[in-house]
């Protein structure tokens, strides 16, 4: 998967050695890169929230984007917004939970 600072970096690699890189590599660079740019949202958080969800991803190893996520589905989750799963007690689950 190609992160924003792995497209980033490779864009700017390539950028330093346009002459050496076979054009098909360059195409397809350029297509994934303009993928994730049509792609690409951005939410902007106040500083203090954005601080905390930083570090708190960081504890988590996630990125910031992946934070959020979980805990916009947590939230969703636990305000019925969301199904969730509920175990039954009596279930067999095969080892699996």
């Amino acid at each position: 998967m190609m992160t924003s600072s792995n497209a980033a970096t490779l864009l700017q690699d390539a950028a330093d050695r346009i002459a050496d890189i076979p054009r098909p590599d360059l195409q397809i660079l350029l297509r994934r890169t303009a993928l994730r740019l049509r792609n690409a949202t951005t939410v902007s958080m106040d500083d203090d929230v954005d601080e905390v969800l930083l570090d708190l991803a960081s504890e988590l190893g996630l990125t910031r984007e992946d934070m959020m996520r979980y805990i916009i589905r947590e939230w969703m989750e636990e305000n019925n917004f969301l199904f969730t799963h509920e175990l039954d007690e009596h279930r067999k689950l095969d080892g699996l939970a």
